[in-house]
């Protein structure tokens, strides 16, 4: 796996998860802001833009940079950030390890399975994956993103760099990742946020979340919608991150 790092070293350390097909510039405005203050690390998932593997499973991954943060921060940082797969991503983290983490945001993380949403992955992509190179078709996917307009290049950029097989991987994970019975064991100070116009699966998540983490915080975000909390607003995300850590 690779590792965008902004910040330095002998520094808190902050690990942001990019969403699914996105990379790290989906941090990056929140690392700029933070980067005086904390170490941050943005590890490109595996199977999307700037990878050295391809994508196999959620927990796989979780168990890669649980190593990585063994190996580099003696088994444990100030805080971890996910959206959506990353969001996932860091609730199995927390699953694997309760203690990996003394503070989680958790954005947008889905925890119910959905196999109609399962079986439509593959044959989706089977007829449409070529299209994703036309810019045309990759402006209609990206407004139904609702990102910064500014962030279209790197978005049609990164999204051409993922292989089908990457794509169907890694949203057919992502439709069927459970909860983990171990997450209630977590110790971590774990915030979740919402947006008040994410569907219903989102939303009856992070209410599901909060009622399994004894330590948690739920956050829903008045007129917003899925992804636009880290993406779209830094200065909300930052703001919210440093009153999570202020009593450090």
């Amino acid at each position: 796996m690779q590792y965008k790092i902004y910040g330095k070293r002998n520094r808190d350390v902050i690990v942001l998860l990019h969403g699914g097909g996105l990379s790290w510039w989906n941090y990056r405005e929140v690392s700029e802001r933070l980067q005086n203050d904390f170490q941050i690390i943005i590890p490109l998932l595996d199977g999307h833009a700037g990878s050295d593997k391809d994508f196999t499973t959620i927990e796989d991954t979780a168990a890669e940079i649980i190593s990585f943060i063994d190996t580099n921060f003696g088994g444990s940082v100030l805080l971890i950030g996910g959206l959506s797969l990353g969001g996932q991503i860091l609730l199995e983290m927390l699953s694997q390890r309760k203690n990996i983490c003394r503070f989680a945001m958790v954005e947008s993380a889905a925890v119910i399975p959905s196999k109609p949403t399962y079986s439509l992955i593959k044959p989706a992509f089977g007829s449409c994956y070529g299209l994703i190179r036309k810019k045309w078709f990759s402006k209609l996917q990206f407004c139904s993103l609702r990102m910064r307009s500014e962030l279209f290049d790197e978005y049609y950029q990164d999204t051409c760099c993922i292989t089908k097989q990457n794509m169907i991987s890694f949203l057919q994970e992502s439709s069927m990742y459970p909860m983990k019975k171990s997450l209630g064991e977590c110790v971590a100070e774990t915030h979740l946020f919402v947006g008040e116009r994410e569907n219903r699966r989102i939303l009856l998540s992070a209410r599901m979340l909060h009622e399994t983490l004894r330590d948690s915080n739920l956050h829903i975000l008045p007129a917003l919608y899925h992804g636009e909390f880290s993406i779209n607003h830094a200065d909300l995300y930052v703001k919210e991150l440093r009153a999570i850590v202020k009593t450090h």
